[in-house]
């Protein structure tokens, strides 16, 4: 398993510093682009479900990625999650990678809900 993981990480490492050297993308441009919000969940996830509905209820873009059918967006998230110091052991979905703050549906939905905005 410690072998599993250490290819992930390495072999993630290797393709996120491939991509980050071909961004030709100046500071000017990225801040005229909107942050696009990141929703990683489950199809069969009620809390995910209402997510997405608040989300498009509310005119705010974002991307899903299912991790129940997506390996690599599940690999992609707990990435994400462990990089932030935030713990994977109890994890609850959905996970938010909002501009690169990342957060989970701990505490009251609403609450969760508001950190969308």
């Amino acid at each position: 398993m410690k072998k599993i993981l250490f290819i992930f990480f390495f072999s993630t490492a290797i393709f996120r510093c491939d991509v980050y050297a071909q961004n030709t993308t100046t500071a000017v441009e990225i801040k005229k682009e909107k942050p696009m919000l990141i929703l990683y969940g489950s199809d069969v996830c009620d809390h995910c479900i209402a997510t997405q509905k608040y989300l498009k209820d509310n005119n705010i873009e974002f991307k899903f990625y299912d991790i129940d059918k997506n390996p690599e967006a599940l690999k992609e998230m707990l990435f994400k999650l462990r990089n932030a110091k935030i713990s994977t052991n109890n994890l609850g979905i959905p996970v938010v990678d909002k501009a690169g703050v990342l957060f989970t549906n701990v505490g009251g939905f609403e609450e969760f809900l508001e950190k969308l905005k």
